[in-house]
């Protein structure tokens, strides 16, 4: 009898050590009603979960401790939560978009060709211009609006609604959140933020299965995901990585990763640096003083603006943090 309890209790304390859950209630900001069927996931994963009718939600963080949890539901901004513990719960408020996106559908009511020239832009920037951007297709662009003529320069764009992606490159489907989107036509630069959750993996297809590898493992090699999975292993050589500063100088895992306690990493440097690799060349330019990246290649993307070959790379190349190289 005590060898079976001993089993029981050495079973539970496992579950207790793989299963890390925290909760909350998710709320509006500004009537502090429950918000129900939100979305409560880790951006760029399959990992999520929905409040439930009462705003009420529980998630396994287990496996994406390291990660900030993100927050979204139709007409809202998203939030991000960054730093939590275990068994905690929390009280989450979002804050609604409908005010701002009223005036942009009373300024775009009978605007047709321009609403097919600003959707084709938009199209452009948002899902990249790659030979995987032709094969993406937003399923509900209806839910996109424009500014139009109120700003010649700057087209921003507006959704409500999540914006629902089909990839038929790389084989997945995926929901983005968008929180605001602005090109700047003059100087051809993109300003856009938001959380991407990959809802499905379209391989259980056998037809397609060796077609989605191959595009995947092409999008892989030479990406921020692999870029930052070869620094956090001290690996850049081997993965064909190489990186430079303002006076050409090869720099080194040393010269350019800190490590806090015995997990935490963070990407510095003091000027901008150049990273080569076979595809092209790339420029970074730090936003923060150092840079979060974790072992899946996650990075707190706030803090490094991109250009070059890593800044074309856009959601029609995006891969999710779960994905690894079929041997």
């Amino acid at each position: 009898m005590r060898k079976y309890i001993l089993i029981i209790l050495f079973s539970n304390v496992y579950l207790v050590a793989y299963n890390q859950l925290i909760d909350g209630i998710i709320m509006d900001r500004e009537t502090e009603i429950p918000i129900p069927f939100a979305s409560v996931y880790f951006s760029g994963t399959f990992a999520g979960t929905t409040s439930d009718q009462d705003g009420n939600f529980k998630i396994d963080v287990s496996e994406n401790a390291s990660m900030p949890l993100t927050i979204s539901a139709v007409g809202y901004y998203s939030f991000s939560l960054n730093d939590f513990s275990i068994g905690e719960s929390f009280r989450i408020y979002l804050t609604p978009k409908v005010h701002e996106i009223a005036e942009v559908v009373l300024i775009g009511k009978s605007l047709t060709r321009d609403r097919k020239k600003n959707l084709k832009l938009f199209k452009q920037e948002f899902l990249g211009t790659t030979a995987n951007a032709r094969r993406c297709e937003i399923i509900n662009d209806d839910d996109i609006t424009f500014n139009y003529g109120s700003d010649n320069d700057t087209l921003k764009a507006f959704a409500l609604n999540p914006i629902l992606i089909s990839n038929g490159a790389l084989g997945y489907s995926i929901t983005y959140y968008l929180d605001k989107f602005e090109y700047y036509k003059k100087k051809h630069t993109i300003f856009f933020t938001g959380n991407i959750i990959f809802n499905e993996d379209l391989t259980s297809n056998e037809s397609l299965k060796q077609f989605y590898e191959k595009r995947r493992k092409y999008a892989y090699s030479g990406s921020r995901m692999h870029f930052f999975r070869a620094l956090w292993a001290d690996d850049l050589k081997s993965a064909k990585f190489m990186i430079k500063n303002s006076e050409n100088k090869d720099l080194h895992y040393k010269d350019i990763v800190i490590q806090e306690a015995f997990y935490n990493k963070f990407f510095r440097y003091t000027e901008n640096l150049e990273i080569y690799y076979s595809t092209g060349l790339s420029n970074i330019k730090f936003l923060k003083e150092q840079v979060f990246f974790d072992q899946d290649g996650y990075f707190d993307p706030s803090g490094i603006s991109w250009e070059g070959e890593m800044g074309r790379q856009r959601i029609a190349d995006w891969l999710p943090y779960e994905y690894s190289i079929k041997q």
